[in-house]
């Protein structure tokens, strides 16, 4: 079959032995598959490093019909039957991440072994392209049911990259906001009106920090002088979903007293914050990774309902034999935002 791999000379969509599937596993042929950020950080990390890396079929978001099933496989999901998945499979000696793993490859390929425990069946009016993005956009839904944000509160959402959008679309679905939203290319900021943001800025023109009067934040003293009677200090929650070096310590500087930030974006290399700043303003960090099964599957039910717009977030289709050419142009994203790749293209 043809794949399109990460090696250390760059993305080649090269012929590769087909999978076989395991007991408890079913054999799927990728219909949509998205290109993540990570995909992005994993092939520059390769390059230039020749034979010296093992080639991975990259490819985690996706949405596949199921071909044939492992032997003792159940069969409530026939072949023929769309699905989605958590991108894990077991292999030989343990879990591995599906399009991030030397052992068990991704959805840039013709086929693609699953565990059957982890599918989701695709309701039949989704079209593939959106179902497969069940996996970006559950990120999203992650990162907003780890802020928790209580109704009122004011969120600020710091790069509409598809990670940011998902957040966008998560607190919007949620009927959470007001919601501020920030990124420098025009395409992406009329994606995040589209899902919804009630204030979208150009970093570059206006402060994303200097908006708080206008929507009744209260700048609270420092803990030691708050009123012995109030109850949740801050109503305001920042997502940083840039992954910057400088990012996070401009989040902190510009938020007000206790604040709630949450972390989505993945910051690659060391970084650097001011702790003082941070201890003093009271502000609350969290870190979050991917999301539960159970928010996987809810997303999945949110993109079927509508409830989030799919379409806004597909901004490019290509074929398989295109997928290397996409990665050299998105090292420069500007308005793209989610390009989806038809592996049988």
């Amino acid at each position: 079959m043809k794949a399109a791999r990460a090696t250390g000379s760059g993305v080649l969509v090269t012929d590769v032995p087909d999978p076989t599937p395991g007991a408890g596993q079913v054999l799927a042929a990728p219909e949509a598959a998205g290109i993540c950020g990570s995909d992005l950080h994993l092939v520059q990390a390769f390059e230039g490093l020749g034979d010296a890396v093992t080639p991975i079929v990259l490819g985690h978001e996706f949405c596949a019909r199921i071909v044939d099933l492992g032997p003792g496989t159940p069969a409530n999901l026939k072949p023929g039957t769309r699905v989605v998945s958590v991108p894990y499979a077991d292999g030989p000696d343990q879990p591995e991440g599906l399009g991030l793993s030397p052992v068990m490859g991704g959805a840039f390929a013709e086929l693609i072994v699953l565990q059957h425990a982890l599918l989701l069946p695709v309701p039949d009016d989704l079209p593939s392209e959106y179902a497969a993005l069940t996996e970006p956009v559950a990120v999203g839904v992650h990162a907003v049911a780890t802020a928790a944000p209580a109704k009122g509160d004011v969120a600020l959402v710091i790069g509409c990259g598809p990670i940011g959008l998902s957040v966008i679309a998560a607190l919007k679905a949620g009927g959470h906001g007001p919601v501020i939203a920030a990124d420098f290319a025009p395409g992406r900021r009329r994606t995040a009106e589209r899902l919804g943001a009630d204030l979208v800025l150009d970093p570059a023109v206006d402060s994303p920090y200097g908006q708080w009067e206008q929507f009744g934040v209260v700048q609270q003293p420092p803990s030691p002088l708050l009123p012995p009677d109030l109850g949740r200090a801050g109503n305001v929650v920042a997502f940083e979903c840039v992954g910057v070096p400088g990012v996070l310590d401009a989040v902190i500087s510009g938020v007000p007293r206790h604040t709630r930030v949450v972390v989505v974006g993945v910051c690659m290399t060391p970084d650097q914050i001011s702790p003082v700043n941070a201890i003093l303003k009271e502000v609350t960090l969290s870190f979050v990774y991917a999301y539960r099964q159970a928010e996987f599957a809810r997303t999945l039910d949110l993109l079927a309902t509508g409830t989030i717009d799919g379409s806004a977030f597909v901004t490019d289709r290509i074929g398989l034999d295109e997928i290397p050419g996409a990665f050299r142009a998105l090292h420069e994203p500007g308005d793209q935002v989610k390009v989806i790749a038809d592996p049988q293209r």
